[in-house]
């Protein structure tokens, strides 16, 4: 929900496997109560303002379909996270390092936290990033992408 930390909701079975094997949560503490109230403040918002929900799919669906039109490869996502796969992380690097000289904020996956040869850039909508904002992020993945024969 856009704040910090994690959750885990299961059986008791699940919980303890989890608090015994689970590294990330070695060293872990409580969620603080306003990141609880921020999480709850969220869920609020999308149960009674649901036009928020769907501009962000209209804007994911718009940036989508460009970077596929382009020749992009965006993998197989159904959440508005969408993945432009680039290969070698050298080539994530570079263009996430490219879009953010020209304004625009992504985030290179690579290796080890997706396998090799399959680095890719992140790219995260909200639902206040305009047409014309998407137009631009677009125009500058394609340039960004013959420079450096992703498409």
């Amino acid at each position: 929900f856009g704040v910090v930390g994690g959750h885990i909701t299961g059986s008791e079975d699940l919980r303890n496997f989890a608090y015994n094997k689970a590294r990330s949560w070695l060293l872990s503490a409580a969620v603080p109560p306003g990141v609880a109230a921020a999480c709850i403040a969220a869920i609020d918002v999308l149960e009674t303002e649901p036009q928020h929900v769907r501009r962000v799919w209209e804007n994911r669906n718009h940036l989508l379909d460009g970077l596929k039109d382009a020749g992009f490869d965006t993998g197989n996502s159904e959440t508005p996270i969408i993945p432009v796969m680039c290969g070698k992380s050298k080539k994530a690097k570079d263009l996430a390092d490219y879009l953010w000289s020209k304004g625009i904020f992504v985030l290179p996956i690579f290796y080890p936290m997706v396998p090799r040869e399959k680095a890719r850039i992140r790219v995260q909508l909200c639902t206040k990033h305009t047409t014309e904002q998407l137009d631009r992020a677009l125009e500058t993945f394609k340039e960004g992408g013959r420079n450096l024969g992703i498409i």
